[in-house]
Formats: structure tokens, C-alpha cells, sequence
């Protein structure tokens, strides 16, 4: 997994698997980013059945995981946790590459490159 660019904690993991496990048998893992949310950019996490030719691949503990190498830019060395709080719980991203968050925790402003 060293060449995806976002670590899954193992309580993000769990709760991936049991999501999709419910919800979307069928389905793996889609993370990314897009333009959006409070701070320019929101995460992305959804079920997804087609792997495009854009996309880095992997597979964690019988799960696959894909992210789009333009997100990969956005996200690479970030951590991707579960929050378990009944009120403002959900997948969470610690990323290195995040200048700021919103208080949701779900978009970020990108720290600007030279």
C-alpha cells in the first residue's frame, strides 16, 4: 500500500467494510476530492463499481480501495479515520497537505505549491 496515497486507519477500515457490506455489497471504496464544501475543496467517500484508467488501486484486508490520481495530489500522506460520534461523527481526513479545515471536517483549503 505504500504507492496509494492515503493510509486507512483500521477503524475506518472496519467501518468501510461494514457500510459497503450493508449498503452496497457490490461496491468498493472511492475516496477523493472535489471542488466544493466550506473551504474550496470536500472529500469525497463513496461506493463505486467501475475503476477508471485515471485511478491508483489497492486493497486492504479484503477491501478495494481506488482514488484518482488528481485527488492522490490533494491527499497524498493523509490519514483517513472514523469518528464514531453520534452527532458529527463520520470518516475523518488528517492531511498534511490541508492549509486549513472547515469545522465539519469535511472540505479543506490546499496549502499552495511553488
Amino acid at each position: 500500500m505504500s504507492d496509494f496515497p492515503v493510509i486507512i486507519s483500521p477503524d475506518a477500515l472496519a467501518q468501510a467494510k461494514a457500510i459497503l457490506a450493508r449498503k452496497a455489497p457490490d461496491s468498493f471504496l472511492r475516496i477523493g476530492v472535489k471542488g466544493g464544501g466550506c473551504t474550496g475543496m470536500e472529500y469525497v467517500v463513496r461506493p463505486e463499481t467501475k475503476v477508471l484508467p485515471i485511478d491508483l488501486v489497492t486493497e486492504v484486508d479484503g477491501l478495494q480501495i481506488v482514488c484518482d490520481g488528481k485527488s492522490a495530489e490533494f491527499l497524498r500522506g493523509a490519514t483517513m479515520n472514523w469518528d464514531g460520534n453520534l452527532l458529527t461523527g463520520g470518516f475523518r481526513f488528517d492531511n498534511p497537505n490541508a492549509a486549513r479545515s472547515c469545522g465539519c471536517g469535511t472540505s479543506f483549503t490546499p496549502k499552495r505549491t511553488a
